[in-house]
């Protein structure tokens, strides 16, 4: 058995853990510029009904909701790559599909899992503005785009940052995962570095250390930016 922990090794394997880092990062930076957009329209969907739409919505928003993410990620990892190479072999395409890069799958699952995260989190920070607010910027001449851009995004931002913060410091834990894809991120880099002697613990030590960081920097990113919101914030709320 180990004496104790291998210090030399905690500090090699700390940058190491590190070398991740920007792996981690590109995921969530794809993952969030896919999902916020899709999940503000899709909560739009919702708040107005439309029809088919907000029932999509909703049973979008239970599937993903109601299965671990590492069962979301198997089932996109092992299924996209078949349904793909049958399509390729049937229209003849010359393309090996399994040579694709793992990140490509990690968009993918992050994205569809961020998506409706941010649906609810979007769905009520918009029911908090007061809808007299749109009928008043239409009755000056501004367009509902106008008018969303200027008064309803900006009020709704403020409300729905903080659950924001948290849906991207989640999302970045998340993408801790992606080991499972043999995606070379923080957590990956840090357990194949433990291989060699069996420096289990001391991996995870720096594992958590990296994510701890990072994920303090990122919460206090939102801070500085939910500060610059507060002008919207409502006079009596």
């Amino acid at each position: 058995m180990s004496e104790g922990l291998n210090y030399k090794f905690l500090v090699d394997t700390f940058f190491v853990a590190l070398s991740g880092v920007p792996i981690a990062l590109a995921v969530t930076a794809v993952a969030l510029l896919i999902a916020l957009p899709l999940g503000f329209l899709l909560a739009l969907t919702r708040i107005n009904r439309i029809p088919i739409l907000n029932r999509f919505a909703q049973i979008y928003v239970s599937f993903v909701r109601g299965t671990p993410i590492i069962i979301q990620i198997f089932i996109v990892y092992s299924s996209v790559p078949l349904l793909l190479d049958s399509f390729f072999t049937k229209f003849n395409i010359t393309m090996n599909i399994y040579d694709v890069h793992p990140i490509w799958y990690a968009f993918i699952v992050f994205s569809l899992n961020t998506t409706a995260v941010l649906i609810e989190v979007f769905r009520s920070a918009l029911g908090t503005v007061d809808k007299g607010q749109l009928e008043a910027a239409q009755s000056v001449g501004l367009t509902n785009p106008q008018a969303f851009r200027r008064i309803i995004i900006p009020q709704s931002l403020v409300v729905a940052l903080p659950n924001i913060c948290t849906a991207t410091v989640n999302l970045i834990k998340a993408t801790s995962l992606g080991y499972a894809m043999s995606l070379q991120e923080i957590t990956l880099k840090a357990k194949v570095a433990a291989n060699v002697g069996y420096n289990y613990v001391e991996a995870y030590i720096d594992i958590f250390l990296v994510y701890l960081i990072l994920c303090g920097l990122v919460e206090y990113a939102f801070k500085l930016y939910e500060k610059r919101l507060r002008k919207y914030k409502p006079a009596n709320a």
